[in-house]
């Protein structure tokens, strides 16, 4: 159902630089680059992570409640996912690790971006 996902920047060129590193884990590369609008996907038809100018003109601003969750293949790259963004200057919301319970299978670490955007990276794998 999601075609593809919008963030605000404001510094674009430093927050792509960050997002082209971070989405180097899964592979992701930049597919749309224009001034006020760059976008990253692992291929076509799969969804889009974009950042955006605000249309408005005015500064971006974090929406409180708001999150991008990136599915990750594997727990081991939620893992790399999350220690790549703190790496580049994201700030920790949550280590990597289980939430819900292991019947659940829901594993995911929070982050927030170098503008203080909120994502995880999650991965599912329910008990059987």
């Amino acid at each position: 159902m999601i075609g593809y996902t919008t963030l605000g920047a404001n510094d674009m060129d430093k927050l792509a630089a960050f997002y082209d590193e971070l989405f180097s884990v899964v592979g992701a590369k930049r597919t749309w680059d224009w001034d006020t609008f760059k976008g990253w996907t692992t291929g076509p038809g799969v969804p889009l992570f974009a950042l955006a100018k605000p249309y408005n003109g005015e500064p971006a601003t974090v929406g409180n409640g708001v999150m991008i969750a990136l599915a990750a293949p594997s727990r081991e790259v939620v893992d790399q996912f999350h220690a790549k963004a703190l790496e580049l200057g994201g700030t920790c919301e949550g280590e990597p690790g289980l939430r819900g319970g292991e019947e659940m299978g829901f594993y995911a670490g929070y982050f927030r971006d170098i503008e203080g955007n909120k994502l995880n990276a999650f991965n599912m794998q329910p008990k059987k």
